[in-house]
């Protein structure tokens, strides 16, 4: 595992497409039994390295249930996302996670991590690429069936403060999800 977080801090493979140069983040351990497979890093968690430091970041420990420690144990919770570098802006926020991060790293890192009992899929990107034609046709849609998809993955919206309106929108989020989330993330850490 050491030598393969290694391979993947030297990551320049869509160097030419990130303007703020590569920066790979992922946190990773063998023994971890959950892991948080999200979009990319924005520009806060890039300059320090840390993943989900950030306002979206403090929504998610909330929403799991978990204080920072425990968080960023990564023998008990593993963060990797779909795109390890930040990928840019776009013109209603940050650009797409970086298509290569996924096919190039990811089986790799899931091997390493035999003890993995639950997937938490933030964002579309996740939830597409894992649960490929599992997924529905919307974000809203594939975090309502979450029960469909347990026990080993379970969708999540992205925690960021622009989603507030989602949330408002979707009031069985926190009295369905969430309680389940919590359950789960407590049994195995």
């Amino acid at each position: 595992m050491q030598e393969l977080l290694h391979n993947i801090s030297q990551c320049t493979i869509c160097e030419k497409h990130l303007p703020l140069g590569p920066r790979p983040i992922v946190f990773a351990h063998p023994n971890a039994k959950i892991i948080i497979i999200g979009q990319a890093p924005g520009t806060s968690v890039h300059k320090t390295g840390i993943p989900w430091d950030d306002p979206s970041g403090k929504q998610l420990r909330k929403w799991l249930g978990v204080t920072d420690e425990v968080f960023y144990d990564e023998t008990k919770i593993a963060l990797m996302p779909m795109g390890f570098c930040y990928p840019g802006k776009g013109k209603t926020g940050d650009l797409p996670p970086r298509p290569e991060c996924a096919p190039q790293w990811h089986n790799l890192l899931l091997e390493q991590m035999p003890n993995l009992e639950l997937v938490i899929l933030i964002g579309m990107y996740s939830q597409n690429y894992y649960l490929k034609k599992e997924a529905k046709k919307t974000l809203t849609e594939t975090v309502a069936n979450y029960k469909a998809y347990l026990p080993k993955y379970l969708p999540l919206p992205h925690p960021s403060p622009r989603n507030r309106f989602w949330l408002t929108k979707n009031p069985w989020f926190d009295t369905e999800v969430l309680p389940e989330l919590q359950k789960r993330v407590e049994k195995f850490i």
